[in-house]
C-alpha cells in the first residue's frame, strides 16, 4: 500500500499576522506537515484552535515574543519532540519532531537561520558573527547524528550562483557570501543529505524562494533568492515525487516576503 507524504515549509514572517494566508495554503494544498519558521509568538499564544480545526491536530512549537520561532504542524502524530538551543541563545529557531512514512521513524527538522544583519564581516558585526557560529554548529551536531531525516526551513543562504538574481552582484551581500555557501553546504554534507529542490530543478537553472519587499513590484523585476531549503537523507530523498515553490503565494493579500515550497514522498 503507498504511503504519500506532503510537507510544507515556509517562513510565514509572523503566524498571526499572516494565519489567512497559512489557512488558504491549507485549503488550497491540504499539507499533510506544515513547518513554519520566524513564528514571532511565545508558544502559549499560538493559534492553536484554528489549525487544528483545519485538521493539524499534533502541534509541536518552539516560539518567544517578538523574535525568530519555528512551528510545526501535522495531521499525523509526532513520535517524539525535541527543542535545541545554539551558540547558547536561548533563541528558538530549531524544533525536531518524529514523522512516519512508509512503516519508518525519520526525524525532521525545522530551522530558522539567523539572517546575519547587512554587513558580511564577523569582525564589526555580532549578528554575521552569530550566523557562522550557528552554521558552525549546525555542522558539529548534525556529524555527530545518525538515522533518517528531512532538514526543511529558512537556512538564510542561497548556496549556488542560480540561487539568486546576480551571482556577481550579491557576492558580497549577506545570505550569498562565498563564506555562508562554504559553511551551509559544510552543514548539508556533515549530514549526509541530498538538496531536494534541486532533485527537480537543475542547479544550472534558476531557483528562488524568497522576494524583497522593497521591490515596488516583486514579481516583474524577480529578484529573487533561494533561502528555504529541504534537504533529505538519500533514502527518503529517492522518495520524492514531487517539489513545488509556490511563487503565487508572495503575491497573496498581505503576504510573507517567502513562498512556501511543498515536496511530496511517495513509497
Amino acid at each position: 500500500m503507498t504511503d504519500r507524504l506532503t510537507i510544507a515549509t515556509w517562513n510565514i514572517n509572523s503566524v498571526r499576522l499572516r494565519l489567512p494566508i497559512v489557512e488558504k495554503l491549507i485549503l488550497e494544498h491540504a499539507p499533510d506537515v506544515i513547518c513554519l519558521q520566524e513564528t514571532k509568538c511565545p508558544d502559549g499564544n499560538f493559534p492553536l484552535s484554528p489549525l487544528r480545526k483545519l485538521g493539524y491536530e499534533h502541534i509541536a512549537l518552539n516560539g518567544q515574543k517578538g523574535y525568530h520561532g519555528v512551528a510545526t504542524l501535522s495531521r499525523r502524530p509526532f513520535t517524539d519532540e525535541a527543542r535545541v538551543d545554539y551558540c547558547a541563545k536561548g533563541d528558538s529557531r530549531h524544533l525536531v519532531t518524529g514523522i512516519e512514512f512508509a512503516g519508518n521513524r525519520f526525524a525532521l527538522h525545522n530551522f530558522y537561520v539567523p539572517a546575519g544583519g547587512d554587513e558580511p564581516d564577523p569582525a564589526i558585526n555580532d549578528k554575521f558573527a552569530h550566523k557562522l557560529a550557528f552554521l558552525d554548529e549546525m555542522a558539529e551536531r548534525f556529524a555527530a547524528e545518525t538515522g533518517p531525516r528531512i532538514v526543511v526551513g529558512d537556512l538564510n543562504v542561497a548556496p549556488y550562483e542560480e540561487d539568486v538574481w546576480s551571482h556577481k552582484k550579491l557576492l558580497k551581500v549577506v545570505s550569498h557570501t562565498p563564506l555562508e555557501c562554504e559553511k551551509l553546504e559544510a552543514v548539508r554534507h556533515a549530514a549526509g543529505l541530498d538538496d531536494v529542490m534541486r532533485r527537480f530543478v537543475p542547479i544550472e537553472e534558476k531557483l528562488y524562494t524568497w522576494w524583497s519587499y522593497r521591490a515596488r513590484d516583486w514579481s516583474a523585476a524577480d529578484k529573487g533568492r533561494r533561502l528555504d531549503h529541504v534537504w533529505a537523507s538519500p533514502e527518503l530523498a529517492g522518495a520524492a515525487t514531487r517539489m513545488e515553490v509556490l511563487r503565487d503565494a508572495r503575491g497573496w493579500e498581505k503576504p510573507s516576503d517567502h513562498a512556501p515550497v511543498l515536496v511530496r514522498l511517495e513509497a
